[in-house]
């Protein structure tokens, strides 16, 4: 009997914190999918009393071209940053095994500087970077002899605007996969590359044979972490460009709350939300079921 409430001891301690983030987690979830089923608008947020409309909502979003167009650019967006992110981070963290242990510290604390800077100081600092009248790129480039980019404008356009972001979100997630891989390399059992090397394996062979399938767990990790992280990412995009020029930068997250905020459509934002919760759940599920696939193969 006194065995009893000794072992429960344990979940009664992390019980509110289990709570507390299912209710900050689980209840949002919930009731962005019950307005999704409503009509709930600018009315109905005053006074309350939103009816129920079934599917009408995802068929009206699901029916509209301006829709798959998002969806389109929001998976370019998120496969062409996760590519330039898990390259360039593991380059990096194969580069840190290389350097000396004064210079890895100091590489590896500018990576650590940079990763937790807050996100809207490093969105102000590109935005300072790339103005044009007063952006260090502009001056840098009319210098080397580039004149047509005085004062240019780089957010006025569609195609340098998504580059710019793009740059903007690998250097922010880049950190994050260059000292997660780096710490996951300091595992690789060094008996297993020497032996590798032994044999004439170069260093391209070694990381494909040896250390990638050290890797592949905690690689898979870091790879599923970044697509949810870039697929959903909103504040970079809505501070520099809100979406635009014409659209050019805008991705699900922002186009959910272009549509819940500018047309007070608060169930087509919904809908669209909970969409864009599908659409990422099937990207990981079949990616899953890939690594799942090629593990057992092995």
């Amino acid at each position: 009997m006194r065995a009893g409430p000794r072992a429960l001891w344990p979940y009664l301690l992390i019980a509110p914190t289990v709570l507390g983030a299912a209710f900050l987690l689980a209840y949002p979830l919930v009731r962005n999918l019950v307005i999704s089923f409503q009509h709930y608008g600018m009315a109905e947020l005053i006074r309350g009393g939103a009816g129920f409309a079934g599917l009408e909502n995802y068929r009206e979003i699901l029916g509209d071209t301006a829709f798959w167009e998002v969806v389109r650019r929001t998976l370019w967006w998120t496969a062409l940053n996760v590519v330039l992110i898990m390259v360039l981070g593991t380059v990096i963290a194969l580069m840190l095994q290389r350097l000396r242990k004064g210079l890895r510290i100091l590489v590896m604390s500018g990576l650590v500087l940079a990763w937790a800077s807050p996100v809207i100081a490093t969105t102000t600092v590109f935005q300072w970077l790339f103005s044009s009248r007063l952006g260090v790129v502009n001056w840098l480039l009319v210098r080397l002899g580039f004149d047509s980019f005085r004062d240019y404008s780089w957010l006025a356009h569609g195609g340098p605007a998504f580059t710019i972001l793009v740059l903007l979100v690998v250097w922010q997630s880049v950190p994050f996969v260059a000292v997660t891989l780096h710490a996951a390399l300091t595992t690789v059992p060094a008996e297993l590359v020497e032996s590798a090397r032994i044999d004439g394996a170069g260093g391209w062979r070694i990381f494909r044979s040896v250390t990638l399938p050290v890797l592949r767990p905690v690689f898979g990790l870091v790879l599923c972490l970044e697509v949810i992280w870039v697929f959903r990412c909103f504040a970079q995009i809505w501070a520099v460009t809100k979406g635009g020029p014409g659209g050019a930068t805008t991705t699900l997250p922002v186009y959910a709350y272009q549509v819940a905020q500018s047309l007070h459509r608060y169930d087509l934002g919904a809908a669209v939300a909970t969409l864009t919760v599908l659409i990422l759940l099937a990207a990981l599920i079949l990616y899953f079921r890939q690594m799942f696939r090629q593990e057992a193969e092995l």
